[in-house]
């Protein structure tokens, strides 16, 4: 599928754990500030992929990469890419929520802090915008010196949200940011991703096949390490071209 103004772009991109082939000669663009979601059933690819785009799986004994991924027009894997920069630029959110055993407002400046910046005006700012993105300012602008272990599973996860953007990275990956989630805390984070896509581009794990058709502008479904089909989100689930498509997103396997 040829997408518009894509920022992501890979192309037979085949990776192993061991001799296992996990990943199945991968092309596919992802378009500049729109939400992709990928789906399918477990062990299928998705979080493996997810990770290849800020090199998240460089820390896993054993694997092994071919083909090419491209930000910006840049091959990521090239040896003179700093890594440290491109996962400031590529940021990261888990299905689990992380917080630090810190504060709130500490969680938030912690990659700022990282990177020398200490001066308390700069960081007070970054982290009220960056809570303000996250859609959580307003829950805890009293207690940014609280400990954020004491948030909600909901309010943890979007503080994860927040010190991700507060790097102001040009795309953010979510790996099955709301599985751990009730709806309520689940619909706030979809409501806050649909406004981050007018800054950042954004990717999305989900096995929630309704989560992928609410929010994203594309969607891509894979099984068995293989892409089958990846299209416009509207289409793949009304018209789907694979007959696994259409098996998986009615319920018959999966």
């Amino acid at each position: 599928m040829h997408v518009p103004e894509p920022i992501v772009n890979i192309a037979d991109l085949v990776l192993y754990y061991g001799r296992v082939m996990a990943l199945k000669r991968i092309t596919m663009d992802v378009s500049k500030k729109k939400i992709t979601a990928f789906i399918g059933p477990s062990g299928c690819g998705k979080s493996t992929l997810i990770r290849c785009l800020n090199r998240m799986n460089d820390l896993i004994e054993g694997v092994k990469i071919e083909g090419c991924i491209r930000i910006d027009g840049r091959d990521i894997y090239e040896p003179s890419v700093d890594v440290t920069e491109l996962r400031k630029r590529v940021g990261m959110v888990f299905q689990k929520p992380n917080p630090f055993p810190k504060t709130i407002y500490e969680n938030v400046v912690y990659g700022m802090r990282i990177l020398g910046i200490n001066k308390r005006s700069i960081l007070d700012e970054i982290c009220e915008k960056a809570l303000k993105k996250a859609a959580l300012w307003n829950e805890v602008k009293d207690r940014l010196h609280g400990n954020a272990l004491d948030l909600s599973g909901g309010q943890q996860q979007r503080i994860c949200i927040a010190r991700a953007i507060a790097m102001e990275p040009e795309i953010v990956l979510l790996d099955e940011p709301c599985s751990a989630l009730d709806p309520i805390a689940t619909a706030k984070i979809e409501d806050m991703l649909v406004e981050l896509k007018q800054d950042y581009t954004v990717i999305i794990v989900t096995h929630n096949m309704q989560q992928a058709a609410r929010i994203s502008d594309h969607t891509a479904f894979f099984m068995q390490g293989e892409l089958i089909e990846f299209n416009v989100t509207t289409e793949l689930f009304t018209n789907p071209r694979e007959k696994q498509t259409e098996d998986y997103i009615t319920g018959r396997f999966g």
